[in-house]
């Protein structure tokens, strides 16, 4: 969902947590003279088609087979030695189609999605600034039609979301989803044991 606290959380959780590594699916859009355009003139970014997923999805087979070289290439830090000894790294994706593209969606081990109301959704991406700026009726006529698309279709692909209230303070959905994450990694440190 655009607008929903995808990134805030994101980068919150990867600042809270040792050997986190993240990778934002915005970085991966192709460049908008290729990006088709739909019957009423808008660009057709909201479609998997418009992101360089094969990128994506090399950068994401890169860390999972090399998690350390892969997290001092993006950060320029050597990770803590008595972390690498447990073999628990975590790769944090964020992005608005993460779910609907299966090759991806297969390896997640946690899934949430933020949701907020279209009111609140319309309001907050009318104070952003996007490159390409949006053109005049493209939230109502492109971006809102898409998003409801596009969560269909994610909800007929994958099973296991965690649905949370994008409305709610974003220390608290961090709260929630850290205490989440950090279960996980103990179980997996366990384990590794």
């Amino acid at each position: 969902m655009t607008n929903g606290g995808k990134t805030t959380l994101s980068k919150s959780l990867h600042q809270r947590i040792p050997n986190s590594c993240l990778i934002a699916q915005d970085s991966y859009f192709k460049d908008e003279s290729i990006v088709p355009v739909d019957q009423n003139g808008f660009k057709q970014f909201d479609t998997l088609d418009a992101l360089h997923m094969d990128k994506m999805m090399s950068e994401v087979n890169s860390w999972r087979r090399d998690p350390v070289s892969i997290q001092k290439e993006k950060t320029g830090l050597d990770l803590n030695l008595s972390s690498a000894n447990t073999g628990v790294f975590v790769l944090i994706v964020e992005g608005f189609l993460i779910f609907n593209y299966r090759p991806l969606n297969d390896l997640f081990d946690k899934k949430y999605f933020l949701e907020i109301p279209y009111d609140v959704c319309k309001k907050r991406r009318s104070f952003r600034v996007y490159t390409p700026p949006d053109p005049p009726g493209y939230f109502d006529g492109y971006v809102w039609p898409m998003y409801l698309k596009n969560r269909q279709d994610m909800e007929a692909l994958t099973s296991e979301i965690v649905f949370l209230d994008g409305l709610k303070p974003k220390e608290e959905l961090l709260a929630t989803v850290f205490e989440e994450v950090s279960k996980e990694i103990t179980r997996l440190k366990a384990a590794y044991m």
